[in-house]
């Protein structure tokens, strides 16, 4: 069974699709026994908490993306606090840094809110999903010097910094996630950070609705389904079948998200 470990499933592009019922439904028919809708704010964050209600093989984790910090207000946290108490959120996320544009939101406000939502998850004992875009070494160094806040782990989602810094990740505990960008010809350093990470760190995600792997890149939205794509690179490049990899990234998914498993 196929499991994405990082979807968004909250938003309109999915009409085109058959509407999001259709994509979840078609996911479960791939194979798909799990998928994890990401929260990116406060509002995505309530609607992935009400999907995951709607059907059992979705679950969800809440927090604020740090693009999205500029929706941020005064209470947001309380909320995101609340829907992590349900019995399908998992981790909280996605929650990090990011440095690519320049209109994001300051640097410092970034940093302040990563490391408290860090705090939230060790106080309520979730594991987080982080989302890092060139900001590979402030990132590794707010969770150096926050480790303890790390009690329950956490995911590297769509990781894409070097094998050498993926080192210092999973050091901390951290595990790492691959989706469609793994599958592209050009992704060099992606792939080496697959073949270098162990494997009972490693899981499959497809961050849809972007990042669509082969053979269907170029083609928009990606949806959950095309998850078993990410799993079949990923076997080639740990050198395993397919069937092994499913079983190793079930395994590791249970441990890192153990409430995947706790209902059934």
């Amino acid at each position: 069974m196929y499991i994405d470990v990082h979807c968004h499933l909250t938003g309109e592009e999915f009409e085109t699709l058959g509407g999001v019922e259709a994509v979840i439904r078609r996911a479960e028919e791939a194979g798909g026994s799990r998928m994890i809708c990401s929260g990116f704010d406060l509002d995505s964050s309530i609607k992935a908490a009400e999907l995951a209600e709607r059907f059992e093989s979705v679950y969800f984790c809440a927090g604020f993306h740090p693009s999205e910090l500029k929706k941020y207000k005064k209470g947001d946290l309380e909320e995101i606090e609340r829907l992590c108490k349900s019995e399908k959120c998992v981790a909280v996320g996605e929650i990090g840094l990011d440095y690519h544009y320049d209109d994001n939101p300051p640097k410092e406000m970034q940093r302040e809110l990563f490391v408290e939502q860090l705090r939230l998850a060790s106080r309520l004992e979730l594991p987080v999903v982080i989302h890092s875009r060139d900001a590979a070494q402030e990132t590794a160094e707010i969770l150096e010097e926050n480790a303890g806040l790390l009690n329950k782990g956490g995911l590297m989602h769509c990781y894409s910094y070097s094998p050498e810094m993926a080192e210092r990740f999973w050091k901390l505990g951290l595990s790492f996630s691959f989706g469609g960008t793994s599958t592209f010809k050009n992704a060099k350093k992606v792939q080496e950070s697959v073949r270098r990470i162990p494997a009972p760190l490693i899981l499959s995600e497809t961050d849809c609705p972007y990042l669509t792997p082969e053979p269907f890149r170029g083609t928009f939205p990606n949806e959950p389904s095309h998850v078993k794509e990410v799993v079949k690179k990923l076997a080639e490049l740990k050198g395993k079948t397919v069937e092994e990899m499913q079983t190793q990234i079930r395994e590791n998914a249970a441990r890192l998200f153990p409430k995947l498993y706790e209902r059934r």
